[in-house]
């Protein structure tokens, strides 16, 4: 089994900053690609931003230039930094993993619980 477990979300008033972690544990054989996606209420899911295990990175149109997203390989875990939050912003940041697991290294994909993020006007 394999846990993402999500930290960092919050209430922030717009113009402010974030971090957000997200650790992954458990049977992993290697990580691939990590990401962040968001989901407001009465939206779809979207893409923030994601990172490759050689640290390539995509980001949305929307947050290019103010959200960071950074990986520790050695402690699979992701972060995004996010400046200059805007109110259109909020939502609950779901942490994402596309890994291999167990001593077979099966490819999988995971998702973790999320953590809400509020920006106030």
């Amino acid at each position: 089994q394999v846990q993402l477990v999500e930290s960092g979300g919050g209430l922030v008033q717009a113009g402010g900053s974030l971090k957000l972690s997200c650790a992954a544990s458990g049977s992993i054989f290697s990580i691939n690609t990590m990401g962040w996606y968001r989901q407001a209420p009465g939206k779809q899911r979207e893409l923030v931003a994601t990172i490759t295990s050689g640290g390539s990175t995509n980001y949305a149109d929307s947050v290019k230039g103010r959200f960071t997203i950074s990986r520790d390989g050695a402690e699979n875990t992701v972060y995004l930094q996010m400046n200059s939050l805007k109110p259109e912003d909020t939502a609950v940041y779901h942490c994402n993993a596309d890994l291999r697991v167990g001593f077979m290294g099966v490819r999988t994909n995971y998702w973790g619980q999320g953590t809400q993020v509020t920006v106030s006007s």
